[in-house]
């Protein structure tokens, strides 16, 4: 009795903590649907056994986890997630890597009302609408990465890209083509081809043989790691892996690459891939690194790698915010799934990594993403990509973030190349450009389309045509074009391009407002604007003052002032040796002024005494003879050279005489001269060559003519006989045309300004015209014959300095000669005073000896 008193105690005792267990503890049932064989799948399950066991062990929680082996096979996936919810009564189900088996998953607990966490990589953006369990777990973000790969093509230059991604029934790989399409547009590249591959593919070696025979060399791949592997493989085979080519995955590859066989490794030497990037210096994070090797390699023993990935990350992050929200549940309510789904929108915690933030249904996406470059064994980190930041090598506040990747450090590319690819190769067969050319251009020397019969092949030629030649050699890509004549309008044939027929027009063909309604055009490389041209007629010069034209004013009055200073010298050297110079005022000024005139015709050397006088007259008789002979030989050229101007100055002209009024056959002038500068129809002629609108000038049947942007070529062949009249009206130069938002334009437009810049565009316009440029021209303005001071200073400043050193010579002489004089007359005063004060010294020693002269005394006596 007592040993089972003691029994029923200690039954009631177990029974009694076990209900004080479970009135503390809550017991939740969590399912998993997962492909046990790809590595994600590995990776989750074992991080999900390990966030079971840690949140036992730190909390009152109590976890179940039911995981089915979906095998990659959505239909199985389907039949999983029904028997998780009808027969092992889950809670929650965590539902697999790809989207292909997660939307059936979701599809059948939204049925149920389990809330589901997708950890699916690519989630489309209207599943969260259309299922109100569904619970985005992933921090993938597709967007961003698309623009990490559009900042790394735009790094390097590159222009084309070929997009090789999976293709399968709810097209998971094809939705992120609008976010690549976008962001490849905005830094001026373009998708070049589309390759699509079923997830088994059978004929990768087809594919790949049509890609290798296009001139993209810049390839990426967005696919599964399974499909990768055999796209690269095969690629190896047929040596796309080698110099010149470029290769970029994106996460769902390169997220996995730590885990694949040194064979794939190999096969993928120099690609650069961009994956998702999470923090891995955390103490949470190094610690769960360790124990998850241990288990992960007693679970996977046959496995070449242990480390875990992104997926073994978000897989132990998510069952933590499972275990989190329902932390914060009462048991007891009913509609526990609503309440569920608003508890998970507040989820806030530190993560192993990071922190995990949810918003609404949908965890924080990561906006960082590595990129990573394949090299030997395995690859290296070069660094990070951080939207509206750009490159690092650092993921700390103090990093330094630069737009190009380029200072992230060497990349090792395919083929062991450590120089950049260009993105584009001349490949062995390629589609060649269809380009639309005028077959009856006004003028051949543009456009000149030349039939070999022997060959019977068509040739261009011409200034245009070289100018595109220029232009496609300095594409940063390899274009190859074929010219195909049109007989037609040039509106017709802008329109081709429209109608897809063409896929440029290159030509004398101007960049039109109506014509853009079609196509785009490239920047102009001629001078833009219609121009009047007419003919020259003679004007012989009839003025009554033309003899003053040979010199300027200034020439004019330098000679009167020169000549009257000459004469005013000499008349004052020569006055004093000769008396004819000497009288009244009036004479003696009248004498000067004739002087001064007759020394520009004669010399009067034997009429002069002074050697001063014959100097000054012999320099200037010099300069008067030059001045002479070039005023002679202006007044003839003035008298002879016939004079050549317009027979209309301006428009006004041509309206009030109601005169005809030719232009260039096929060209849009005719609509100008009528809607813009008012001229009648009946008033207009075309002409179809540039022989019949000269002879129509000539010949008077046209008074003038109209000619855009070719009438440079037109004046230099017919420089003599025609002139630009009037103002030139500014409108449309010639350009080249393409279909409207062709990814080329900017190209072919930077091309240009480059041909521009380099003087190219110079020497092709020289050669173009060269041979009809005018050497000499008839008509001479007045102002070119006209001469002014800049022709004679020199001579000006030679007779005015010699007359001005006799001059002064001549001064200093006089001054010499009075100083003398003065200087004698000085002399003799002081002679004089000499003379003055002897004679009265004398005197009064005389005086003195007198005085003291004693008596003597015998005398007196």
């Amino acid at each position: 009795m007592k040993m089972r008193a003691y029994y029923l105690i200690f039954t009631f005792s177990v029974l009694f903590l076990f209900s004080v267990k479970q009135a503390t503890s809550t017991r939740v049932v969590i399912g998993a649907v997962m492909d046990k064989m790809s590595r994600a799948g590995m990776e989750t399950n074992v991080a999900l056994q390990m966030a079971i066991d840690d949140i036992s062990r730190q909390t009152n929680q109590s976890f179940v986890l039911k995981m089915i082996n979906s095998r990659g096979e959505p239909a199985r996936a389907a039949l999983a997630a029904n028997r998780l919810i009808n027969t092992e009564k889950v809670q929650v189900i965590l539902g697999p890597h790809t989207w292909q088996e997660a939307s059936r998953v979701i599809e059948i607990s939204n049925q149920g009302q389990t809330p589901t966490f997708s950890l699916a990589d690519s989630n489309p953006t209207w599943a969260l609408e259309r299922w109100p369990f569904l619970v985005q777990a992933s921090t993938s973000n597709q967007d961003a990465q698309m623009k990490a790969v559009a900042a790394i093509v735009q790094s390097w230059d590159w222009r084309r890209v070929t997009v090789i991604y999976e293709e399968d029934t709810d097209s998971t790989f094809g939705r992120f083509m609008p976010n690549l399409l976008k962001s490849l547009q905005d830094v001026g590249a373009e998708i070049r081809h589309l390759v699509p591959l079923p997830p088994y593919a059978t004929a990768l070696s087809e594919q790949l043989m049509r890609l290798k025979r296009d001139q993209c060399r810049v390839f990426l791949v967005h696919t599964s790691l399974k499909l990768a592997t055999q796209v690269f493989h095969e690629a190896e085979q047929m040596r796309m892996m080698e110099k010149d080519y470029v290769w970029i995955t994106t996460n769902t590859i390169t997220d996995l690459l730590y885990s694949v066989n040194l064979t794939t490794i190999f096969s993928m030497q120099g690609v650069l891939g961009v994956k998702r990037h999470f923090p891995e210096g955390s103490l949470k994070f190094v610690e769960f690194k360790k124990r998850f090797r241990l288990k992960f390699s007693l679970a996977y023993p046959e496995a070449e790698n242990n480390e875990p990935g992104i997926s073994a990350v978000e897989a132990y992050d998510t069952m933590w915010g499972v275990a989190t929200t329902f932390a914060e549940m009462n048991t007891q309510i009913k509609n526990r799934s609503q309440l569920f789904l608003e508890k998970v929108s507040r989820i806030d915690f530190i993560g192993i990594t990071d922190r995990v933030h949810a918003i609404g249904r949908k965890t924080e996406s990561s906006h960082i993403f590595g990129v990573v470059n394949v090299i030997g064994k395995s690859y290296r980190e070069l660094g990070i990509w951080k939207e509206k930041s750009g490159f690092s090598k650092q993921t700390s506040h103090r990093a330094i973030y630069n737009s190009s990747m380029k200072d992230l450090g060497q990349v090792f590319w395919p083929g062991e190349s450590m120089h950049t690819p260009k993105g584009w190769s001349i490949p062995s067969i390629t589609d060649s450009m269809k380009i639309g050319v005028p077959a009856a251009s006004l003028f051949k020397q543009f456009v000149n389309i030349e039939y070999d019969p022997q060959t019977d092949n068509l040739s261009c030629k011409g200034y245009a045509i070289d100018i595109f030649n220029e232009v496609t050699a300095r594409l940063p890509y390899y274009v190859s074009y074929e010219f195909i004549p049109f007989n037609g309008t040039y509106d017709s044939l802008v329109e081709q391009i429209y109608l897809k027929k063409f896929d440029a027009v290159v030509g004398d063909v101007a960049a039109l407002a109506d014509r853009c309604k079609h196509a785009d055009f490239t920047h102009t490389y001629t001078a833009s604007g219609v121009a009047m041209i007419v003919p020259v007629q003679s004007k012989m010069p009839h003025k009554a003052w033309l003899f003053l034209k040979p010199f300027t004013k200034a020439m004019w009055l330098l000679i009167l002032a020169i000549t009257v200073y000459n004469g005013f010298v000499i008349w004052l050297i020569e006055r004093k040796h000769s008396p004819r110079l000497r009288g009244t005022a009036t004479d003696q000024a009248g004498i000067m002024i004739w002087s001064s005139f007759t020394t520009l015709f004669s010399l009067n050397g034997g009429k002069l005494h002074s050697n001063l006088s014959r100097i000054a007259i012999v320099v200037w008789l010099f300069v008067a003879l030059v001045i002479t002979q070039s005023y002679t030989a202006s007044l003839t050229s003035m008298l002879t050279v016939k004079k050549l101007e317009p027979t209309v100055s301006d428009i006004e002209t041509l309206k009030t005489n109601n005169a005809k009024i030719g232009y260039g056959k096929g060209a849009f002038v005719a609509r100008y001269l009528k809607e813009v500068l008012g001229f009648k129809s009946d008033n207009l002629k075309n002409f179809s060559s540039p022989q019949e609108f000269a002879h129509a000038l000539k010949t008077g049947d046209i008074e003038a003519g109209f000619l855009n942007g070719s009438y440079k070529l037109f004046l230099a062949k017919y420089c003599k006989s025609f002139v630009l009249a009037g103002p030139t009206y500014k409108v449309g130069g010639f350009g080249f045309a393409f279909p409207k938002g062709s990814p080329m334009l900017n190209d072919v437009n930077k091309a240009l300004l480059e041909v521009f810049e380099s003087g190219k565009l110079r020497e092709l316009e020289d050669k173009m015209i060269g041979a009809e440029r005018c050497v000499e021209v008839d008509s001479i303005s007045d102002d070119e014959i006209t001469l002014s001071l800049n022709s004679f200073w020199i001579l000006f400043a030679l007779t005015g300095g010699i007359t001005t050193c006799a001059l002064t010579i001549y001064a200093l002489d006089g001054l010499r000669g009075r100083a003398a004089k003065f200087t004698q007359q000085i002399s003799n005063v002081m002679i004089m005073i000499l003379k003055h004060w002897g004679h009265q010294r004398k005197r009064f020693s005389r005086k003195v000896s007198d005085a003291e002269i004693p008596e003597d005394p015998h005398t007196a006596t």
